[in-house]
């Protein structure tokens, strides 16, 4: 789909239960700054009914580093982690940045997804928003902190918010200098910062079934932009989570944990 050599990504790659009857794989994507890890507490409940993969996009997690953030090579990218895996056809979970590279894949590659799930995002251009994450992470980088206390104080010079620094920090490893270091591609990140606030790739609407699902104190996903997303996501279901923000994974887990499964055994 792109000239752009794709990667070899990391992914966690857990089986079905023993008596799981649902053959078809569950592929998670995180979000800006996220990784796999983030999901597993998430990924243990899913695997109760089926194989669950949860991939981390280059320059994230353990992934390579490498330039181009586009939607259509981040989507290349998780095909041929399918081709490896020997997924020929999965339901697809994207939340944030991840949910338009689920988009992606399901416009560039519709033979490949059984459903789509697209956690607090819509198919629209959103204006710049991370100036202070970057600008706190330039920091930890440049002060090379020794103890995540360093790091979070590093980190607070830039966002206030106490649970964003510790979602932030999942972003740090100890180095062999002893020093907690970024494990995140930050220059490509913010190379290709352009693409990853703009639209997904693709030119066709996704037909098959979709939900999306949307925090009722998030602004991502605004009533405003349901015309648009129908669109691209003819078939789709929007469910709004109540008490949840933008990572409303993380705010109302049991709910929406229910409703990913509630709506992939209805596929």
């Amino acid at each position: 789909m792109t000239d752009i050599a794709t990667v070899d990504l990391y992914c966690i790659d857990l089986p079905a239960d023993e008596g799981a009857v649902d053959a078809t794989p569950l592929v998670v994507i995180h979000g800006l700054l996220g990784s796999a890890d983030n999901w597993r507490s998430h990924l243990k409940v899913w695997q109760r009914s089926r194989r669950v993969v949860a991939v981390d996009l280059r320059n994230h997690g353990r992934s390579p580093h490498a330039e181009g953030m586009a939607y259509v090579t981040m989507a290349d990218d998780v095909v041929a982690l399918l081709d490896k895996l020997s997924i020929k056809h999965a339901h697809v979970l994207g939340h944030s940045m991840g949910g338009k590279v689920a988009m992606s894949l399901a416009r560039l590659a519709p033979e490949r997804v059984a459903s789509l799930v697209v956690a607090d995002i819509a198919p629209v251009a959103y204006e710049h928003g991370h100036d202070d994450v970057f600008a706190a992470l330039e920091s930890v980088r440049e002060g090379q902190p020794k103890t995540r206390r360093e790091a979070d104080e590093l980190l607070g010079e830039h966002v206030d918010s106490r649970p964003t620094r510790l979602f932030l920090a999942t972003n740090l490893v100890r180095n062999d200098e002893n020093v907690m270091a970024l494990r995140v591609g930050l220059d490509h990140i913010k190379r290709g910062y352009s693409d990853i606030i703009g639209l997904p790739d693709g030119e066709q609407p996704y037909e098959g079934p979709t939900l999306v699902l949307r925090g009722s104190d998030s602004h991502y996903v605004a009533d405003d932009m349901l015309p648009g997303l129908r669109e691209v996501l003819p078939r789709a279901r929007v469910v709004t989570l109540k008490n949840a923000g933008h990572w409303l994974h993380a705010d109302q887990p049991e709910a929406f944990q229910q409703a990913v499964d509630a709506f992939i055994q209805a596929v």
